[in-house]
């Protein structure tokens, strides 16, 4: 089968070296796993991050590796032990993070239990955009922030690939959400539902504003230190980006505030309760751009930026 894999560990510029696409053995089944034949994968900064030597990479063991950890395909097998899945249903994925990537292939085995079944009404395009920000937005504001209805969230961040998905989900639970983006990105982030957003530039509007019950920081730190100001006393600030969490924690810890961290985790449940939110039209998830699986150094320079609106994919054609 074709994968892209990684020889070295690189950046940007000589990506397209040590990243390619390369003929690797089909994987083999596991106890309770599935064997997918992949349709599309999702891109996301952990990805290039990983490939960089940051990111997941002292997780992964030794190279060469392949990259990528969501993922959407239809099953062409089941191990013996698999019961709630069949051979031809197609599902999504989040796999396995951080310690063994391996989704940017023609054929990925999977665990049972970290997939669930997509309905055919959802493309699979936009699907594979789902399963890493999607539960990350989850289990930040649901797990780590126990949001509640009629609460107030600040999302910083709010047009990129969890703070959109966090927007809604937020909404969803009934909470009044304010976020932050670029003017470009205002519309697009108040058609998310939004209830109001702040030009990023001008963190001065932000001291206008009442104290928030729980503040999504989807860009750690100065950043994030600067809005522990913004936290109500008993608030909690989820922190994402894990290279400044330590910074921005112990000045929180300093003001006598409440930041965690968080790590996602793969679960099927929530990524079911996910699908089934953009099944209803609850949630939407906004793609970026597409780009074959061979153009990986592409997608990745463009993530890179930082500026991307919502999510990049990959795409299989066989």
């Amino acid at each position: 089968m074709k994968a892209i894999r990684l020889d070295q560990f690189s950046d940007i510029d000589t990506f397209t070296t040590h990243l390619t696409l390369q003929d690797v053995p089909e994987p083999a089944l596991e106890a309770g796993e599935v064997l997918i034949r992949t349709r599309a994968v999702g891109v996301n900064p952990i990805d290039h991050k990983t490939c960089c030597g940051g990111g997941a990479s002292p997780f992964i063991g030794d190279l060469p590796f392949i990259p990528g950890w969501e993922f959407t395909g239809d099953i062409i097998a089941c191990g013996s032990d698999v019961s709630g899945f069949n051979s031809g249903d197609l599902v999504a994925g989040f796999i396995r993070f951080p310690e063994r990537a391996s989704c940017y292939a023609e054929r990925i085995a999977a665990p049972a239990n970290q997939i669930a079944r997509l309905p055919k009404s959802i493309s699979p395009m936009i699907a594979a955009g789902l399963p890493l920000a999607g539960l990350t937005a989850w289990q930040a504001l649901f797990d780590k922030g126990d949001l509640q209805a009629q609460q107030r969230v600040l999302i910083l961040a709010a047009a990129g690939g969890v703070g959109h998905l966090a927007v809604q989900l937020a909404k969803w639970k009934g909470a009044h959400v304010v976020g932050t983006a670029s003017p470009a990105n205002h519309a697009h982030v108040l058609e998310l539902g939004c209830d109001q957003v702040i030009d990023y530039h001008n963190e001065s509007a932000l001291d206008t504003l009442a104290p928030f019950d729980l503040i999504i920081d989807g860009v750690g730190g100065e950043t994030g230190i600067k809005a522990l100001s913004l936290l109500a006393q008993k608030g909690t600030l989820v922190t994402l980006p894990s290279v400044t969490k330590d910074l921005v924690i112990a000045a929180a810890n300093t003001q006598g505030k409440k930041a965690v961290p968080i790590r996602v985790e793969p679960n099927g449940k929530q990524l079911a309760q996910l699908i089934s939110c953009v099944e209803s039209n609850e949630l939407k998830v906004t793609i970026a751009e597409t780009y074959p699986l061979a153009d990986v150094a592409t997608a990745f320079t463009q993530v890179a930026t930082g500026h991307t609106r919502g999510k990049i994919v990959l795409t299989l054609d066989e």
